[in-house]
């Protein structure tokens, strides 16, 4: 198997460096070459054709944005993950290098201790990205339990009621996030309750972001807002989102237990905790990522007898999260990604007549 061709482009000598020696480590790698600006970059892409490029985003004569936009005129399709810095203004410019057509990122570390500390990081959060983007993460071995679920898990009525939605999603998120939020109507009976893959500061951002692109209400969580229609919440990086009930409220909730799936905010946290809140009335939604957060907590959203849509592997910037649920037998629906907000108004809406509902039943009870 021929080996993946990096080309990275920073311009930090000590970077450039870093990146190179850690990548080299891995034998299905090859560091094809690197360069200290945008400019010099795109060059260097002619010459040494890369099957991915690792860009920095802050960079003299011709920076990260200007080079992804320019990269996507001539190579729509060539594999760009930015290299950013975890402050305001790195999560800024990231967000706005996605937006551009970067097909995902990675945080420099920060106040790890240590350079081995760092390239370690470096190791565990750059090259999975880099060989899913380019098709060579070998998948995760899936649940059993899943694989047979469908068999002995209560039929779900495709017009069934819903009181919630919730939705995983990750590496490709910010972008199919706004393009699904953006169609949704004025108003929405429901609320809808996201976990991106992303650290702090990236989420808040996201969020303001998401929200100027709809008409809908969309915030970062903060732990206990009670829920209702017209809103979107986003899970803050570093912590797992969950719902819970509260007198006759409904309200979210935050927690700093372990990771799940390597991940905090975790899919299948969110997920199991809107199972035993809303029971067979929530929807569950897996779009775009690596990995396979979300697999379980279709799992449970199935068992209960909820339906599940995920994204089609075109549309998909990876197909990993979406692909395990799928694979598994759990999707009741696999569409492309421009038919997730209309699948998610539908859902929304049925049940309720044409105007929209009040407030979510707090009476409603988990099936069991």
């Amino acid at each position: 198997m021929n080996k993946l061709r990096v080309l990275i482009v920073d311009d930090a000598i000590v970077v450039r460096r870093m990146l190179t020696n850690v990548l080299s480590d891995d034998p299905e790698l090859l560091v094809a070459g690197t360069a200290p600006n945008g400019r010099v970059g795109l060059t260097r892409i002619e010459q040494v054709q890369p099957d991915v490029v690792i860009l920095d985003v802050e960079m003299p004569v011709l920076d990260g944005l200007e080079t992804v936009s320019e990269i996507r005129k001539k190579w729509p399709r060539l594999p760009v993950i930015m290299f950013s810095t975890r402050t305001e203004r790195g999560a800024a410019a990231t967000l706005e290098a996605l937006s551009r057509g970067a097909s995902d990122y990675v945080a420099k570390p920060a106040n790890v201790g240590s350079v081995s500390t760092a390239m370690d990081r470096i190791r565990q959060d750059l090259i999975p990205k880099i060989k899913a983007l380019c098709g060579r993460l070998r998948p995760v071995g899936l649940a059993v339990a899943a694989t047979t679920l469908n068999a002995t898990s209560p039929a779900a009525a495709p017009s069934q009621k819903v009181d919630a939605i919730v939705v995983a999603v990750s590496t490709g998120g910010p972008n199919a996030l706004a393009d699904i939020v953006s169609q949704f109507p004025a108003t929405l009976p429901i609320p809808i309750l996201i976990v991106q893959h992303m650290p702090p500061t990236f989420t808040q951002l996201l969020a303001q972001r998401l929200d100027a692109q709809t008409p809908l209400e969309v915030r970062e969580s903060q732990g206990g807002e009670v829920l209702g229609p017209n809103q979107i919440w986003i899970a803050p990086g570093g912590r797992h989102l969950t719902v819970r009930r509260q007198g006759i409220q409904i309200e979210t909730a935050l927690t700093d237990t372990e990771p799940v799936n390597s991940c905090r905010p975790a899919a299948d946290v969110l997920f199991q905790s809107a199972v035993e809140v809303f029971g067979n009335r929530v929807l569950g939604v897996v779009l775009t990522g690596m990995g396979q957060d979300g697999l379980l907590g279709a799992q449970t959203l199935k068992a209960a007898g909820a339906r599940v849509l995920v994204q089609d592997r075109a549309t998909s910037i990876v197909w990993g999260m979406p692909g395990a649920v799928a694979q598994a037998g759990l999707a009741d629906d696999v569409v492309p990604l421009g038919q997730v907000a209309p699948r998610l108004t539908r859902a929304a809406q049925a049940g309720r007549g044409a105007s929209p509902a009040p407030r979510i039943d707090p009476t409603s009870r988990p099936v069991t």
